[in-house]
């Protein structure tokens, strides 16, 4: 908006244009030039404080109006003004007197280009906080989805990204590890969260945020979008793996078949955008004994001993599956316990067994011990 006010009317039409494009209060506007109007004033020509600045808000011409007292001989002209000057000059106060406070245009010729230029300087900042407003509306509503990103910059390991009308900033912690970032590379980002600054919305983005795979596999699987394949858990440990467990609403449908897609397009595609980060989907069940046997995969469970009141699990496995059930470090354990919400303690065959002979061993020592007390009672 080119804004110069060398006509007054353009102070109108810049405000009642601003008013209906960005949905702003006129009067809030009015008023706020108006204070700016008298702090200008105060800077060019002293801090009075009998000053204030009006706008017609018909013809937009500006004033800078002085509450004076009327005196018989002027000793200070900044707050006084003459019986004789007010009887000459403001016929409309004829009938006033010594003592009585008036108020009279007091603006200097030099003040008009001061006042357009101040006018247009708190327009033009309105106009740029109300943009700030828009976008912050905007992307306000963007969180917990995911955006296309383009890496503008990376400071100190930081990205900030170019997200359409804004910017956003993938922190350090946010980024998968392992994953290089580089000026110009194109990213699906998770919102985390967007918050008002003075520079505009800031939109903090992430790469590890397991609501990333959840919204990807959303736009690959078309029955998760309608609802008929539901996503019922996620854990996450961004750059190495992902356990999801799936729930199917018609039994003729299969969840993880579906995620999985024909040929394995659809986890493919999502994998591909992780830069290869593993994802086991799993089937929801409402039994816990199921649900944690398939939260252990790839690897085959033998039997499941749950606890529904500590929610932990006991899980046997054979020999052979242990070191696949726990996984490299424990991850798959440790994302499986994530994914149910429950404790698991994963046994071999082989350690079962011998836990139970030691507590059967155990037992017919107290037993021994116990027939030996009672007959030498």
């Amino acid at each position: 908006m080119a804004m110069g006010f060398a006509d007054p009317m353009e102070v109108i039409s810049a405000i009642d244009m601003l008013a209906k494009e960005k949905k702003i209060n006129k009067e809030v506007l009015y008023s706020k030039i108006e204070s700016a109007l008298v702090s200008a004033y105060k800077r060019s020509f002293g801090k009075v404080d009998n000053v204030r600045a009006s706008i017609d808000r018909n013809t937009g011409v500006i004033e800078v109006l002085a509450h004076k007292k009327i005196v018989s001989f002027v000793e200070d002209p900044t707050i006084e003004i003459s019986l004789d000057e007010v009887r000459e000059k403001y016929p409309s106060y004829a009938s006033y007197g010594v003592e009585d406070v008036i108020e009279v245009p007091t603006m200097p010729s030099q003040f008009g280009r001061i006042a357009a230029q101040t006018a247009k300087q708190v327009i033009v900042q309105h106009i740029r906080e109300a943009e700030r407003g828009v976008i912050y509306d905007e992307y306000i509503e963007k969180e917990n989805e995911i955006l296309t990103a383009i890496v503008q910059r990376v400071e100190n390991g930081r990205a900030f990204v170019e997200l359409g009308r804004t910017e956003g900033v993938l922190e350090v912690a946010q980024q998968m590890p392992g994953e290089e970032v580089n000026v110009g590379d194109r990213l699906k980002v998770y919102v985390l969260e967007v918050t008002k600054v003075t520079r505009g919305p800031q939109v903090m983005v992430s790469r590890t945020h397991p609501g990333l795979v959840k919204r990807l596999f959303e736009i690959e699987v078309p029955e998760i979008r309608t609802g008929v394949v539901q996503i019922k858990s996620i854990a996450r440990e961004a750059g190495f793996r992902t356990k999801m467990a799936v729930f199917s609403t018609d039994q003729n449908i299969d969840p993880v078949g579906s995620c999985v897609g024909p040929r394995g397009l659809r986890v493919e595609n999502v994998v591909n955008e992780l830069k290869t980060e593993k994802i086991d989907i799993v089937k929801w069940s409402s039994d816990p004994k199921e649900y944690i046997a398939s939260a252990l995969s790839p690897a085959r469970v033998h039997a499941v001993f749950a606890s529904e009141k500590e929610k932990s699990a006991r899980v046997v496995v054979s020999d052979n599956q242990l070191s696949l059930a726990i996984g490299k470090e424990g991850q798959n354990a440790r994302l499986a316990a994530k994914l149910t919400g429950w404790k698991i303690d994963i046994k071999s065959l082989s350690q079962m067994n011998a836990a139970i002979a030691e507590e059967a061993e155990a037992e017919n020592a107290e037993a021994d011990q116990q027939e030996g007390a009672e007959e030498n009672a």
